[in-house]
C-alpha cells in the first residue's frame, strides 16, 4: 500500500514536471529554437575546422552570431524578424555548404529541418489569408532543394571531405532534420491539447455561470426552473413544496451600510439557508429574493423547516466591519398540486403569499391564502 502510494506520488510529480516543461517550451519555443540552432552551428564550426573547410568555418561562426542576435530579438518580443532570420540563414547555409562540400555530405537536410519550423511558428504568426505566406515559403524551400540537386548532383565540390567527416556531416544533418520533425510535432500536439483543455475548462465555467448566481453560487432561474419542471413531469408521485423568501427592507441595508454590506448579508443568508435546509435546491431569484425547492416534503413538514429558517435568519446578524446587521425575511410557501402544470405557476403562488405577508407585518411565513384563512 505504502509503496503503491509512493509510486503514485512519484508518477504525479513526474507528470507535473513534464507539464511544466511542456508549458515552458511552448511559451519559449522560438527562443529555444534559436538557442539550439546556435549550438548546431557551433558544432558545425568544430566539424568543418577539423575537416579543413575554412570558408564554412567562417560562415558558421557568422551563423552563431546571427543566432545570438535572434535570441536577443526573441527576449524583447521581436518574433517575426527572428523567424525570418532562421529561415533565411538555414537556406543560405544550405546553398553555401552544398557549393563547398557537395550533396554527398547531406547538408541539404537542413532545408527539410526548417519545414516544421516554418509551419509551427508561421501558424502562430500569421492568420487568415496571410497564412498563404507559409505555403509560399514551403514552395520556395522545395524549389531551392530542386535547384541544388540539379545543379550539384554531377558537379565535384570545391572541397573533397574525407569519408569519415562526410559520414559525420550526413548523420549530423539528418539528426537535425529528424529532431526538428519530432520536436515541433510534439510541442504542436502538446499545445493543441493544452489549448483544448483550457477551452473545455472555460466552457465548463461558462456553463456553470449560465446556471449559477455569481455572488452566492446559488442556482439562478435558468438552472433552477428545469429542476422543478423535472419533478412535475415525473411519472412517480412526488411531494415537494416551494418557498419564496424575500429579505425585508433590504434597501435600508444598502442605504445605511453600503452595497458591499448588502452583498455580505446575501452571502450570510445563503449560508444559513444551506445549513438549515441541506439537500434542498436553492435559487437566487433576483435581488434579495430566494426560492427554495423542498423535495419529498408535504406542506406540514415544509412549514416546520421553513419556519425554523425564518427564525434563524431573524436571530443571526451579519457581521460587517464589527457592525451587526440584522435582517428578517418574509416567506410564502406552496405545495405542489395536480392543478399546476408549469414551475412558474407554483412559484407564482408562493410569491403571492410572500407578498401578502409583506403587506401584513413582514417577518412571517404565509402558507395559505387569505380566503382559506377566513374559512
Amino acid at each position: 500500500m505504502e509503496t503503491s502510494a509512493k509510486k503514485e506520488r512519484n508518477g504525479n510529480g513526474f507528470m507535473v514536471a513534464l507539464n511544466k516543461a511542456g508549458r515552458y517550451l511552448v511559451k519559449n519555443a522560438l527562443s529555444f529554437t534559436v538557442a539550439v540552432m546556435g549550438l548546431v552551428h557551433l558544432g558545425l564550426v568544430v566539424i568543418f575546422l577539423l575537416a579543413g573547410v575554412l570558408p564554412l568555418v567562417r560562415f558558421n561562426c557568422l551563423s552563431v552570431i546571427v543566432y545570438i542576435f535572434c535570441y536577443i530579438l526573441c527576449r524583447f518580443g521581436h518574433i517575426m524578424p527572428a523567424y525570418f532570420s532562421i529561415v533565411l540563414e538555414v537556406t543560405v547555409y544550405t546553398i553555401v555548404s552544398t557549393y563547398y562540400v557537395g550533396l554527398r555530405c547531406g547538408t541539404y537536410c537542413f532545408l527539410f529541418s526548417i519545414v516544421p519550423i516554418i509551419i509551427y511558428f508561421g501558424c502562430n504568426l500569421y492568420t487568415g489569408r496571410n497564412r498563404f505566406n507559409i505555403v509560399l515559403m514551403l514552395i520556395l524551400n522545395f524549389i531551392t532543394f530542386i535547384i541544388l540537386y540539379t545543379r550539384f548532383s554531377q558537379e565535384e565540390p570545391m572541397y573533397e571531405v574525407a569519408p569519415g567527416f562526410r559520414l559525420i556531416l550526413v548523420l549530423y544533418s539528418a539528426f537535425a532534420m529528424v529532431f526538428a520533425t519530432i520536436f515541433y510535432n510534439a510541442i504542436y500536439i502538446y499545445s493543441s491539447e493544452n489549448k483544448l483543455s483550457i477551452l473545455e475548462k472555460k466552457n465548463r465555467q461558462l456553463s456553470a455561470d449560465a446556471h449559477e448566481d455569481a455572488l452566492t453560487s446559488l442556482l439562478n432561474r435558468r438552472g433552477f426552473l428545469p429542476l422543478v419542471k423535472t419533478l412535475m413531469r415525473s411519472d412517480e408521485e412526488t411531494h415537494f413544496c416551494i418557498a419564496f423568501c424575500d429579505l425585508d427592507d433590504f434597501k435600508r441595508v444598502n442605504d445605511s451600510y453600503g452595497h458591499e454590506a448588502g452583498d455580505e448579508v446575501l452571502k450570510h443568508v445563503t449560508t444559513m439557508i444551506r445549513e438549515e435546509l441541506p439537500g434542498c435546491d436553492i435559487c437566487r431569484w433576483g435581488g434579495e429574493e430566494f426560492v427554495i425547492l423542498l423535495k419529498e416534503c408535504d406542506l406540514a413538514a415544509a412549514k416546520a423547516k421553513v419556519e425554523r429558517l425564518r427564525k434563524t435568519i431573524e436571530s443571526n446578524p451579519t457581521v460587517f466591519f464589527s457592525k451587526q446587521i440584522f435582517v428578517t425575511t418574509t416567506i410564502g410557501l406552496e405545495e405542489n398540486k395536480d392543478g399546476y402544470r408549469e414551475p412558474e405557476e407554483i412559484i407564482k403562488k408562493a410569491d403571492v403569499r410572500m407578498y401578502y405577508g409583506k403587506q401584513h407585518g413582514k417577518n412571517v411565513l404565509i402558507f395559505e391564502d387569505a380566503e382559506e384563512k377566513a374559512e
